[in-house]
């Protein structure tokens, strides 16, 4: 089975309710085949600092309807123990989300790298706020 890069995502909320916002922009992503939901962990962590899982039918309908179908093929590559890591990373009183995707876009070139035994020394996504910091420094250079 040929895969593209795996990625972990974990995106912290503020309180304890997950609203979906963020559903259409994942919707497109899957269904134009820019990436692949390979398992998702929604966690919380309450006012005492206790973590728990939320599971998708727990979330209100407008939530885990349009979830639902991202969650076809999913692995169960997180574990509880991995929930309970990754939860202590949390404030008291937030929640998150936890996304291991597939970049199903580099599939191609992944296996082109492996195929010329190649070998990856560093893949390292920069923060959106340091790549505005860069691009102001460039600018004053220029």
């Amino acid at each position: 089975m040929q895969l593209g890069p795996i990625e972990m995502l974990i995106i912290k909320f503020p309180g304890n309710e997950f609203t979906g916002d963020l559903l259409p922009a994942l919707t497109e992503l899957v269904e134009n085949g820019t990436v692949h939901v390979v398992d998702l962990m929604l966690l919380k962590k309450d006012s005492e600092g206790n973590i728990s899982l939320i599971e998708v039918t727990d979330l209100t309908p407008d939530v885990s309807g349009p979830l639902a179908p991202l969650l076809t093929d999913v692995t169960q590559m997180l574990s509880d123990e991995d929930a309970y890591e990754l939860g202590a990373m949390l404030e008291n009183d937030s929640s998150a989300g936890v996304l291991l995707f597939e970049n199903v876009w580099a599939t191609r070139f992944a296996q082109a790298v492996r195929n010329a035994k190649g070998e990856v020394l560093l893949n390292e996504r920069l923060p959106h706020v340091v790549v505005e910091e860069l691009l102001a420094v460039a600018q004053q250079s220029a």
